[in-house]
């Protein structure tokens, strides 16, 4: 890691969350009363004196559990400890010690990291003097918090921060990292599709729709290349789920949008193209984001493609044109965005995906110079005029004012006259001569105020 890690953890429903969104100042992590809320390990930084530090939150930890969720939620909260400097033990004054709270401290005065006792929920006198019995526990001391009201919580940040070794070898974020957003319906196989990129169990992987419910930020290295990946919770019809978990999980995914430049929408090639998709698919574009379309699954498809550990043939070339033509015609506005056949499970197409996505992501970066962005539209023009109600659409100058993704603005004659096919003409002799796949392109038309009015 490039900063000190800090992780937190404990048994269900503590305020692990609450004590998380405390720390970063924001309200990442998701939280309700609900034990399990949180499963994966959720990553965020925080700035404290100066000193940067990245926080981890896990899941809720039950050692004798023997359910199979339940089993990744405290794999994935030991990997996070494992990467720790410091490891914050959070326990709840309000309920008191319990026979979990003895069994996770046993395994924490084995560990080698600093661990350091929040006793969470203590907002007010009874409960402060009610914290002292967990001085039992042989953590060393105890400091008192209440995450939902904040009380405690800068003298905590304050230790916390004196623990970090003083020469610890700090390098600052890569502003040219390419961030992408995995998105998709429940179920799709988006965990699966980060794991396989990574090569680890990064994130939990089941066949339970809605595993994931926060977005989760991974930096790891390609090549020459650092890539962020945001792997997120599926998405399913906000109408339904307004004011339940799942609606949170529907803002995470946006918001991981919002921060990404490349949306990698994930779909399952058994099922098809469904409405699901579709409703994901329209985010990704109304987002403004470089786009790539990850067919997971596809040795559902086309089993013959891995029919032998380490060997592979080519894809059924006929199927992937069967698909590609359902999907183009279901998504007409994502006709940019180019398909990648997978399978996450295989580990077959990965790489082929992941260079595609850095590529739509130079491509949405592409900015075209406004000399050959003028020559281009005036031969389009000239090539194929506008006419509406006897009047003649004329561009008099065009420019490329931002790009992410590379907007093109027109000054001319009359806005109103160029509808929206013209646009799509105009956008189409773009993508002829640029390196533009993967990323949407806005056209917008402006009247030149300061051309003297057409003589009729």
């Amino acid at each position: 890691m490039s900063r000190p890690v800090v992780a937190v953890v404990g048994r269900p429903n503590v305020g692990k969350s609450t004590l998380f969104n405390r720390l970063v100042g924001q309200r990442v992590a998701i939280v309700e009363d609900t034990p399990g809320i949180t499963r994966d390990r959720l990553y965020h930084k925080v700035e404290w004196q100066g000193q940067e530090f990245t926080v981890i939150d896990t899941g809720g930890i039950i050692l004798n559990e023997t359910d199979p969720l339940a089993i990744q939620v405290r794999t994935q909260a030991e990997i996070a400890m494992e990467e720790a400097d410091i490891i914050l033990f959070v326990v709840d004054a309000e309920s008191g010690m319990t026979s979990t709270d003895l069994d996770i401290a046993e395994v924490l005065r084995a560990s080698t990291q600093p661990v350091m006792l929040v006793v969470n929920k203590a907002d007010n006198p009874r409960l402060l003097l009610d914290a002292t019995e967990f001085y039992s526990l042989g953590l060393g001391d105890i400091h008192t918090v209440s995450a939902i009201h904040g009380a405690g919580v800068a003298d905590l940040l304050d230790q916390v921060v004196a623990h970090f070794p003083a020469d610890f070898d700090f390098v600052e974020d890569n502003e040219d990292a390419i961030r992408l957003a995995i998105i998709g319906r429940p179920n799709v196989g988006k965990s699966s599709l980060l794991n396989s990129i990574l090569g680890e169990e990064r994130v939990i992987v089941s066949p339970i729709p809605g595993t994931t419910r926060d977005t989760i930020d991974t930096t790891f290295q390609w090549n020459d290349q650092e890539l962020v990946l945001l792997d997120t919770a599926g998405i399913r019809r906000s109408g339904k789920i307004q004011g339940t978990v799942e609606y949170y999980m529907v803002l995470r995914a946006q918001t991981a949008l919002e921060r990404s430049n490349v949306g990698v929408l994930v779909i399952d090639a058994s099922t098809g193209v469904l409405d699901g998709d579709k409703r994901v698919a329209g985010m990704a574009q109304e987002a403004g984001r470089a786009c790539i379309v990850v067919v997971n699954k596809w040795d559902l498809v086309d089993p013959g493609v891995i029919y032998k550990p380490g060997v592979q043939r080519r894809p059924d070339k006929a199927k992937i044109e069967k698909f590609t033509e359902a999907f183009r015609k279901d998504c007409p506005f994502l006709e940019y965005a180019p398909l990648v056949f997978v399978s996450a499970k295989e580990r077959f197409g990965v790489r082929h995906a992941i260079e595609t996505a850095i590529e739509a992501a130079h491509n949405h970066a592409h900015r075209i110079p406004t000399g050959e962005l003028n020559r281009l539209m005036r031969e389009a023009t000239e090539r194929r005029p506008l006419m509406e109600h006897g009047r003649q659409f004329k561009i008099y100058y065009a420019t490329m004012p931002r790009v992410k993704p590379p907007t093109v603005l027109l000054f001319c004659n009359d806005a109103d006259l160029m509808h929206f096919s013209y646009k799509r003409y105009l956008e189409n002799q773009l993508r002829l001569v640029y390196p533009l796949q993967g990323t949407p392109i806005r056209i917008q038309a402006r009247k030149a105020e300061n051309k003297d009015k057409e003589k009729e």
